[in-house]
């Protein structure tokens, strides 16, 4: 199929876009709006800039006054009508966390309040997705507490990113679209061996909970896969990368995951593959919650390439030279138009 000249492609996507679509007869909604929350101006605005390239729709972020008081109560105020309206609020869960999850929450009230016909929260980075089970005494499910909350504040829809687990979903009795950033990311990567860059690579998942994601990413790319094996060594809190399962010798390496905090897993990951005799080492992933640590130990790291996403902000002056950012604006403004016209979203990935 050719492309149009000027056409966007999602990454992974099987359908050609045109440079400007035609509105779907199927659309069941009133017009569409767009609020971008304090957390995702900047994505919040490049997904806008896509859907008005490539739709006849002139989307852009709607205006909003937000202020918080001295007893730290946010209060947050509409600046334009939105009755009858599709709404779509972008806003992710960075730091600090609980404040722009509460804006999230108060946002979506006022939306409900001013009589938005539907309200689709697009929250490319969730929090709390880790508590998703009841494995010790006495502890709560907090992504399930998470998204009763997120439903009883009045979303009638969601659309994220790589949730830390799929049965995440479940909780949730709201329709949804749970996106992943594989195919951006493996795309990224594939480009560099087809064009010969990258050579002699083997992936290597951080985590052996990791496994299914990292055989994903090795047949995509065609090469062979390890995994580097973590236990709890005298009752430490966090567990050590301890061995290696897999061969990396004389091979470059590919660390995969879904999430970087503090960045100590990928410290231990990096002097396993090395000590097994790995020579170069890259590293791709979806979020980057960067705790301060982990901005220190990734520049110590020495890597050939930090590979991750926009589904949380990053400071310009806190990028490293070898980091490449890849935008899921694109992807999510091609989601947010299908939702909006009623039109598939599995038929981008062939599904």
């Amino acid at each position: 199929m050719t492309k149009v000249p000027g056409a966007k492609n999602i990454p992974g996507e099987s359908n050609t876009k045109q440079e400007k679509q035609e509105m779907s007869p199927t659309m069941r909604f009133g017009s569409m709006k767009l609020f971008c929350g304090s957390a995702s101006q900047g994505l919040g605005k490049e997904i806008a800039d896509y859907i008005c390239q490539i739709s006849p729709y002139d989307v852009q972020p709607g205006v909003y006054t937000r202020q918080i008081f001295s007893n730290e109560n946010i209060f947050l105020k509409l600046e334009e009508s939105v009755r009858g309206k599709d709404v779509y609020l972008v806003q992710t869960m960075a730091s600090p966390v609980h404040d722009n999850f509460m804006e999230m929450l108060i946002m979506i009230d006022a939306l409900k309040r001013d009589s938005a016909w539907r309200i689709n929260l697009v929250v490319p980075y969730l929090s709390y997705t880790r508590s998703d089970k009841k494995d010790q005494p006495r502890v709560p499910i907090t992504a399930r507490l998470v998204a009763n909350i997120i439903e009883t504040a009045g979303a009638d829809r969601y659309i994220t990113v790589d949730l830390h687990s799929g049965q995440i979903q479940g909780f949730f009795n709201i329709p949804g679209d749970a996106l992943t950033a594989f195919h951006l990311l493996s795309d990224h990567v594939k480009a560099q061996l087809d064009s010969g860059e990258l050579e002699d690579l083997v992936v290597v998942a951080t985590d052996l909970g990791f496994a299914k994601q990292g055989r994903n990413w090795a047949e995509t790319l065609d090469v062979p896969l390890a995994f580097v094996e973590k236990r709890r060594v005298d009752n430490a809190e966090s567990p050590k990368a301890l061995s290696l399962i897999g061969d990396v010798k004389g091979k470059n390496v590919l660390l995969v995951d879904d999430e970087v905090n503090t960045a100590g897993s990928i410290v231990s990951a990096v002097n396993v593959v090395r000590d097994y005799g790995a020579k170069d080492v890259l590293f791709a992933f979806t979020h980057p919650f960067f705790s301060e640590s982990a901005y220190k130990r990734l520049a110590e790291l020495d890597l050939r390439e930090i590979i991750f996403t926009n589904t949380l902000p990053l400071p310009n002056n806190r990028k490293l030279p070898n980091m490449t950012v890849l935008s899921v604006a694109p992807l999510l403004g091609e989601v947010i138009l299908r939702a909006h016209e009623g039109r598939s979203v599995g038929e981008l990935f062939d599904e």
